[in-house]
């Protein structure tokens, strides 16, 4: 009976002590659902940018939190670390990126207060916006006439001609990967003047519309939803081009998708809680 007296105390207390370690480990090991971190862009000059959660940061660390933030900026920000607002659009994201990168750099390397900082940036962005304009403008005027129709020659607006010009639908030139240019479009005018179940996005495969080897991307769309969508899209027009009927090739594509998503959660869940910091915003740059 003794025996059992001693043993209960020291069976309570290995239970406490294993419970404060599994709550330490929760602390600092957020789920995805507690997380800032949305979608892990990868490295760029040097930053490690990430798509996160701006609601969930205004709401928590600091309620001014727009477009995105750096180290610089705001010292919640890890070190290094390029943050973009998911609630900012696809069309959005590559100018904010610039952005961020520009102001954080000039207020640490050259000191400058974020106010100047942030102006010079809105500068790069007008430049990039500018390019972004005149590059598709020459794209629409360089492209032959297009059906109207997707795959099984279905043409949802009945009052269009057999043949339309594309105009006023490019918006940024994306990327190009295997010989696949990748665009972003304006979803709204895509769905009100040529094919009305346009979303999110779509391949020259599936729809006619679409110019030879080009994947869009509607420019409406949340950020952390764009590499979810290229790479779906590359993987349909792929399987399409093996012969494979759409339905199949569609499916095909969830699957690499859904991959994407699996590994995306994992380095979430590897990432630091983030906290509040005091104060939560610097006006003058730092040597970090």
């Amino acid at each position: 009976m003794k025996a059992k007296v001693i043993f209960l105390p020291l069976l309570l207390l290995s239970v406490f002590i294993f419970s404060c370690d599994k709550k330490e480990i929760t602390e600092n090991k957020p789920s995805q659902e507690q997380s800032v971190y949305r979608y892990y862009i990868g490295e760029k000059e040097g930053f490690n940018v990430w798509i996160v959660d701006g609601a969930l940061i205004r709401q928590n660390i600091f309620n001014e939190f727009i477009y995105g933030g750096n180290d610089q900026r705001y010292p919640f920000v890890p070190l290094n670390e390029i943050w973009i607002d998911n609630s900012i659009s696809a069309e959005e994201f590559e100018t904010t990126l610039a952005h961020e990168i520009c102001e954080r750099n000039l207020m640490m390397k050259y000191g400058l207060t974020y106010f100047d900082a942030h102006d010079s940036s809105l500068m790069l962005e007008l430049g990039m916006r500018r390019d972004f304009r005149k590059k598709s403008l020459e794209h629409e005027t360089s492209l032959p006439k297009v059906a109207p129709i997707d795959f099984d020659s279905t043409q949802e607006i009945e009052d269009l001609p057999d043949l339309i010009k594309l105009k006023n639908i490019y918006r940024i030139p994306l990327r190009e990967i295997n010989g696949i240019k990748i665009w972003v479009v304006d979803g709204f005018a895509v769905r009100r003047d040529i094919y009305a179940d346009f979303g999110f996005s779509g391949n020259d495969k599936a729809n006619y519309f679409i110019p030879e080897n080009e994947i869009w991307i509607d420019g409406a769309i949340s950020c952390e939803e764009t590499e979810y969508s290229i790479a779906l899209e590359l993987k349909e027009r792929e399987e399409m081009s093996k012969g494979k009927i759409y339905d199949d090739a569609y499916l095909e594509a969830l699957k690499v998708v859904e991959n994407m998503r699996i590994k995306n959660r994992n380095m979430i869940l590897m990432q630091k809680v983030v906290v509040k910091t005091n104060p939560v915003v610097r006006d003058t740059g730092i040597k970090l």
